[in-house]
This record gives structure tokens, C-alpha cells and sequence, in this order.
């Protein structure tokens, strides 16, 4: 049985025969980016890429996505289930990379890395279905749309896509941009937020501006609760253990520069790194917001849209990618405030997700465009690395379980 810290670079070689296919597979969907639950053409080319191996294939009815089942013909506990996953969407973000595979759609971009991680996992599968005579046991390939807030995830497993054997452990890898090459960063407990959604109405009454007295003016109301709500923030939660993020990033009120409006509307994100804090956050959020405004004579109505759990890495899982990755393992120093779908992934399997860095070998990983930015680049001799990890998760876990 092959150590745990040789697993990665024993199937770099496959990993390596796979990296044509998988750069050509993340270019083609690179180019034709698609948006929330329904990715078609982006489904259409994965299954391409998975046509004629040895997997059973289950449909999403709800979304685009599929599970792809891959049983093992080796020696070893059939028992055993693993999954991992590579999410399929994009971002309604204009492009500006200059690429000879630049996004052919107005307006779309994958600028969060999901064309990398749909392409190493079929790179993976492909690899893992030439070799399964090497393990026993089953490896679930979980493509899911909708990761941009759609909750597509939560749609599949609402569908019992992962039930039919439910896995013992879950593995998913997202790319950095600003990690040099090949570097795997992870941590144990949260490795990234919740995202709900908050919405606040102060309703005061409104007015002539040039007469204050006779109206309650809800637009310095907003504005106090706003100002009290980063209070909130820095003062009631445990920075250092449990820290909350509230962000108020949008605000409407009135029409002309001489009337009072009745009302003012708040939107912002309001992120958790816990189910503690989360709670206790949306709590402080309705208390600031109704107690400022009913100082001043105003009433608020706060509600929140349910946003993305935190993302819940298992340390036994984290031990596991630790040896995995050996060298270019770097321990993550602090959870990520963006937020992720395979938290719902999380609550259901224990297992771990990894950010693996993709900058290129020159200048600066921390000067180059994040996440999310429409300039974002990937460094495509990284995603063989992908492949490879993706392989070895799969197979120690087959081979040991947490021990």
C-alpha cells in the first residue's frame, strides 16, 4: 500500500497523459460560459469527455448537473464511497484576459476557476476509470451547476443524487489565483462563510426638506444603523475566534433633492464563520435596526435570504489532503469570508475542500487578479496537479478511511 505523502506524485504520471484532454476540455468550456442551474453546453462536454468509461450516470431533473458512479474492481473494502466534486457555472462578468479562449458569450466569464474544476475532475474520472482494478469500493463524480448563489448543490442532494450510496467522505478543490502553483491550502473547521442575504425598511415619514420638525426623516435613521451595524460587527462578535462580516452595499431612498422620502431600503451580505455566530449575528442585525430607528421616532423591518452554511472542513479529512499534498501543503491562517455550496456537501459527508493555487511561476501570486475579477487568469500546467490530487484523495480514502 502506497504511503499517504507519495499517493499524489504516484498518480502524476496518469495525471500527465490526462493534461491535453483536460486543458482542451477547460478551454472549450471556458469559452462558452453559461449561467446558474441550467449549463447544457457545459453538461454536453463533460459527458462528451466521460463517453464510453465504465461509469453509471444519474441526471439532476432540477438543474444541468450529474453524478457519474465509478465501482472498483480491485482488492479492498467494497464498502467504501467517496465523492468529489467540480461545480460547472460561471459569472455574469464581462471578460478582459486577452485569451485566445476568451469567453465567447456577452457578459459571462468563468472568473471563478469552475471550468478548472469540472475539467480535473473529468481528467480524474478518466484516469480513475483506466486504473480501477487498483481499488475496491466506489468513487461518486458530483458535476454541479448553480454554485454562484443558485444552491445547486442543495438542489442535487434534495434529489438524492449522492444518497445511492451515500459516501463516506467528500473532497472538492477550488483554484486561487493568488497562490503560487501547485501550493494546496486547507484548513480544519471553517474554511469559509456563510452568505445570507440581509434587507432592512426604515419607514419614517417624509416631507419638505426645508422642513425637518415636521417630518421623521428616515435617511439619517438608515444612515445610523448602518454606522452602528459595523459596531455590531467589531465590538459583539469574537473577532479572534467567530468573526462576522456585515456589508450594507446598497441603499435607496427618495427622488429629488427637496423632499423627504417615506422610507429608505437597505440591502447588504452578512457572512458567519460558524452556526453560533450566525445566529447571533442575524440577531444583533435586528436588534441594532429596530432599536435605532425606534430612538428616532422610525420603525424598521429587517429579513434575511438564506444564503450558504459555512463551509465545514473535518480535520480527519484535512490530516488526510495534509499528507497528500506533503510539501506544497500550506496550512490556511484564516477562513475565507466568500462563501461556497459544497458547504451543503459538508453537513451531509465529512470531508474537506482545498484551494489549489494556480498563479504563474513569475512575479507576484498576491499582485494578480483574484476571484470574481474579469482580468482573473489560471495557470493551465497547475491543472494535471488537480487531476492527481483528485486521484489520491479518492484512492487513500478507498484504501484507509479516516483512520
Amino acid at each position: 500500500m502506497t504511503s499517504l505523502d507519495a499517493l499524489a506524485d504516484e498518480w502524476a504520471a496518469a495525471a500527465d497523459e490526462e493534461a491535453g484532454a483536460t486543458v482542451a476540455l477547460r478551454h472549450a468550456i471556458h469559452r462558452e460560459p453559461e449561467l446558474g442551474l441550467d449549463c447544457p453546453r457545459t453538461r454536453d462536454k463533460l459527458k462528451a469527455a466521460l463517453a464510453n468509461l465504465p461509469l453509471t450516470i444519474r441526471d439532476s431533473v432540477r438543474t444541468s448537473g450529474f453524478v457519474a458512479l465509478l465501482e472498483g474492481t480491485g482488492a479492498g473494502d467494497p464498502s467504501r464511497t467517496v465523492l468529489l466534486r467540480g461545480d460547472m457555472d460561471a459569472l455574469p462578468i464581462r471578460e478582459a484576459t486577452g485569451l485566445d479562449f476568451a469567453s465567447e458569450i456577452e457578459g459571462a466569464m468563468h472568473a471563478c476557476g469552475h471550468d478548472s474544476h469540472s475539467a480535473m475532475l473529468a481528467g480524474a474520472a478518466r484516469v480513475l476509470c483506466r486504473q480501477r482494478d487498483r481499488f475496491a469500493g466506489r468513487i461518486l463524480f458530483m458535476f454541479q451547476p448553480g454554485e454562484e448563489g443558485h444552491h445547486g448543490a442543495r438542489e442535487m442532494i434534495a434529489e438524492g443524487l449522492i444518497d445511492d450510496p451515500l459516501p463516506g467522505a467528500a473532497f472538492a478543490i477550488h483554484i486561487w489565483p493568488n497562490l503560487p502553483g501547485g501550493v494546496l491550502a486547507c484548513r480544519a473547521g471553517a474554511m469559509l462563510a456563510s452568505t445570507d442575504q440581509v434587507h432592512i425598511r426604515v419607514d419614517g415619514k417624509g416631507g419638505h426638506a426645508a422642513m425637518p420638525h415636521d417630518a421623521i426623516d428616515p435617511v439619517p435613521v438608515a444612515a445610523e444603523i448602518v454606522l452602528a451595524l459595523q459596531s455590531e460587527a467589531s465590538r459583539k462578535a469574537p473577532v479572534t475566534t467567530d468573526p462576522i462580516v456585515i456589508s450594507i452595499s446598497s441603499i435607496h431612498a427618495g427622488e429629488t433633492h427637496n423632499v423627504l422620502p417615506d422610507s429608505v431600503k437597505l440591502h447588504g451580505t452578512f457572512r458567519a464563520l460558524s452556526p453560533e455566530g450566525r445566529a447571533r449575528g442575524r440577531a444583533g442585525i435586528e436588534r441594532v435596526a429596530t432599536h435605532v430607528a425606534l430612538a428616532h421616532g422610525a420603525e424598521a423591518e429587517v429579513w434575511f435570504e438564506d444564503g450558504y452554511p459555512p463551509t465545514m472542513n473535518d480535520p480527519r479529512a484535512v490530516a488526510l489532503v495534509r499528507q497528500i499534498a506533503g510539501a506544497s501543503y500550506v496550512e490556511a491562517p484564516a477562513p475565507s469570508m466568500g462563501g461556497e455550496d459544497f458547504a451543503y456537501v459538508l453537513q451531509k459527508v465529512p470531508g474537506a475542500m482545498g484551494f489549489l493555487g494556480v498563479a504563474p511561476p513569475d512575479g507576484d501570486p498576491l499582485k494578480r487578479a483574484p476571484l470574481h475579477n474579469p482580468a482573473m487568469l489560471v495557470d493551465d500546467a497547475v491543472l494535471p496537479r488537480g487531476v492527481a490530487l483528485h486521484c489520491a484523495f479518492a484512492m487513500a480514502f478507498l484504501q484507509r478511511g479516516f483512520d
